[in-house]
């Protein structure tokens, strides 16, 4: 979960308080049940399935639509890669180490870690840089937070200097690097290499939503520390990349640019171990190739390519001279939060199929929920979409419109599925037969081979092929809007 804080994730959240204070804290706390509820519906498919996120949809649903899915992945995690060796060039340029020899020690590095053949090394690796990543705590306390502004602004929503395209753009970018779509695929893999089944589900949940809350915990320090680093000075309201925090904290204090280079790094680090291991399971599954850290280089040589490959590709796209570093990052976080509507739907569809998950299938209240957060990112969107297509529209305007659109639309929804439940008769309402706890923590999902294909109904269908096509125009219009940005 603490990959969730990696370059992007510092440079996306520094944007947020260099260019709007503290005023955008309420997106944050808004985020932690969002996360809670999209991790944990992956350790329970992880724990009960035994199989990987991208291969699930393939059987499921059909190459077609498995394809549409782990396309958008990898895409997406190469250039979330990029941006992790973008936080890689821009810490150690401020530490004084060139990037023509930071880049490719820290590609070489990352390489080394993980081909090492053991889970455990790894996780051990992993949880060193996160020790390393607990700077945020003190770098905060030193940046005299202001416990009442926040305080406000955690519970009260608004934007400083009011809603506009830009300050849409970058709540997406903030949904996009917390709730990122490679999660999905980097935790149901993980749980499996992990070797966890349905008997340590508890223990897991407890574990995400630990790891829930130290993502937005740590998100909130760095708002309030790039806060601190421009008050005052004529670079507020104008963000550039991360480098540009660490020399405006360096203007304090020496010691506190050093500290949140330090965290730069280590975040950067934890974000491309995360992302390109999350793009490695995903190959391995669609491909049917050996695809675990329990292996070693010669047993799994696909498995470790794929991940070393994208490692130093990535690596050297960031060497390419004036590239806009920060634009980059953020569009990258953007595109993230667009994706994420179509992912949670393959899961939502995942966690209400009963041949693959039996007794541990959504309840009632989880599919709600899980609807309503899909419903305010596609309208978080169609802001985006609206304003980009429509310049001299009213921003807020255009969000208080979208938002009644939604509103209207979730309760349609509930009374239409409630009449259609009716119609089909009492055998539909019955809820599922209950089981015992020990049946439960010994169900697992049967061979993917022995389960009936999934077959769409063509209101389904057409309501896929409606959101593939919308998000693909939203994609196409946030690369236009970065432009303009530009």
């Amino acid at each position: 979960m603490v990959g969730d804080n990696d370059a992007g994730g510092i440079s996306t959240y520094a944007q947020a308080g260099q260019n709007y204070g503290y005023s955008l804290l309420w997106v944050l706390l808004l985020l932690i049940p969002v996360l809670i509820v999209n991790q944990e519906m992956v350790v329970r498919l992880g724990a009960v399935t035994g199989v990987g996120h991208a291969r699930l949809i393939n059987e499921r649903f059909g190459r077609f639509w498995g394809w549409f899915s782990v396309g958008d992945l990898f895409l997406l995690n190469f250039l979330t890669i990029v941006t992790e060796f973008i936080g890689v060039s821009l810490a150690l340029s401020y530490l004084g180490v060139d990037k023509y020899i930071a880049v490719p020690v820290a590609a070489l590095a990352l390489v080394a870690i993980t081909a090492t053949g053991s889970f455990r090394r790894w996780e051990r690796a992993m949880l060193a840089f996160i020790a390393v990543s607990l700077l945020l705590v003190p770098l905060a306390l030193m940046s005299h937070p202001r416990y009442g502004a926040a305080v406000h602004h955690l519970v009260v929503p608004g934007v400083r200097g009011g809603v506009t395209s830009e300050a849409v753009l970058l709540i997406i970018a903030i949904v996009g690097t917390t709730v990122a779509p490679w999660q999905l695929f980097f935790q149901q893999s993980n749980i499996i290499d992990k070797r966890i089944t349905p008997r340590f589900v508890g223990h897991e949940r407890a574990d995400t939503v630990l790891g829930s809350l130290v993502v937005i915990g740590g998100a909130v320090a760095v708002v309030v520390v790039a806060d601190y680093a421009v008050s005052g000075t004529s670079a507020a309201g104008h963000f550039s990349d991360a480098l540009g925090v660490a020399e405006a904290l360096g203007g304090h204090s020496r010691v506190l640019g050093v500290m949140f280079a330090v965290v730069l790094l280590d975040a950067s680090i934890i974000g491309a171990a995360a992302v390109t291991l999350a793009t490695s399971y995903a190959f391995g599954d669609v491909f049917h190739l050996r695809h675990s850290l329990h292996r070693s280089f010669r047993e799994a040589k696909a498995f470790y390519g794929t991940y070393a490959g994208m490692v130093l590709v990535a690596a050297a796209v960031v060497l390419i001279p004036d590239a806009p570093l920060g634009l980059i990052t953020t569009a990258v976080q953007a595109l993230a939060g667009l994706l994420l509507p179509s992912a949670s739907v393959f899961l939502l569809l995942l966690c209400n199929d009963r041949s693959v998950l039996g007794p541990w299938v959504n309840p009632r209240w989880l599919n709600m929920v899980a609807s309503t957060i899909i419903a305010v990112l596609l309208t978080l969107s169609g802001i985006l979409v609206a304003t980009t297509l429509f310049p001299s529209l009213d921003t807020t305007r255009v969000a208080l419109w979208l938002s009644g659109v939604l509103v209207v639309g979730l309760l349609s929804a509930a009374v239409g599925l409630r009449v259609v439940r009716a119609r089909r008769g009492p055998a539909t309402l019955a809820p599922p037969p209950k089981t015992s706890r020990s049946e439960r923590e010994s169900w697992r999902m049967p061979p993917l081979a022995l389960l009936e294909p999934v077959v769409w109904s063509p209101g389904l269908r057409l309501g896929m092929c409606l959101l593939r096509g919308y998000l693909v125009i939203a994609a196409l219009l946030l690369v236009v809007k970065a432009v303009q940005i530009s």
